[in-house]
C-alpha cells in the first residue's frame, strides 16, 4: 500500500538520477549531477519542490529522474550559486551543506517541465559552461 505524505512548510528536496532508498545518505565527495567532473564538496538541497524539479531534470545520467524528501544531519547555508547579487534574499531556497542529507521519502508524484522550458534551461546552462563558468563548490 503507497502511503500519501503531505509535505509541509519546511520540507527539503533533492532532484537528481541516483537510485536511492529512505534511510540512505547523500554525501559530499560524490561526482557532481551536472556537466562537471568535479567531485562535490557540498550536498545541495533546496525547500521548494519546483527547485528539485529542475535537478532531477537536469542532471546527468541514464536513470530515473527522482526527488527525495531530505533531512540535514548538520548546518547548512544559502546556495551561493543561486544566491548572489543576482538572487538577492534566496527566492529559490537553494541550500548546501558538508553534512549528509538523510532521505526521509521520495516524492513519487510530481509534473516536469515542457521540453521546450527544459531545452532553453540547458541551453543557458550550455553557454555558460562554454564561457567557462561552473558552480562555486
Amino acid at each position: 500500500m503507497n502511503e500519501k505524505i503531505v509535505f509541509s512548510r519546511g520540507s527539503f528536496f533533492h532532484g537528481t538520477k541516483a537510485d536511492l532508498k529512505v534511510g540512505d545518505l547523500i554525501i559530499t565527495g560524490m561526482k557532481k549531477n551536472y556537466n562537471d567532473d568535479r567531485k562535490s564538496q557540498y550536498v545541495y538541497f533546496a525547500g521548494t519542490l519546483e527547485a528539485a524539479i529542475w535537478g532531477a531534470e537536469l542532471a546527468e545520467g541514464e536513470g530515473k529522474e527522482r526527488i527525495y524528501v531530505v533531512e540535514p544531519t548538520g548546518d547548512y547555508e544559502d546556495d551561493p550559486n543561486l544566491t548572489d547579487k543576482k538572487y538577492p534574499g534566496n527566492p529559490t531556497k537553494s541550500y548546501r551543506s558538508k553534512q549528509p542529507l538523510k532521505i526521509v521519502a521520495e516524492v513519487v508524484m510530481w509534473v516536469g517541465h515542457s521540453p521546450e522550458m527544459l531545452n532553453s534551461m540547458t541551453e543557458n546552462l550550455k553557454k555558460l559552461s562554454e564561457k567557462g563558468i561552473k558552480a562555486n563548490d
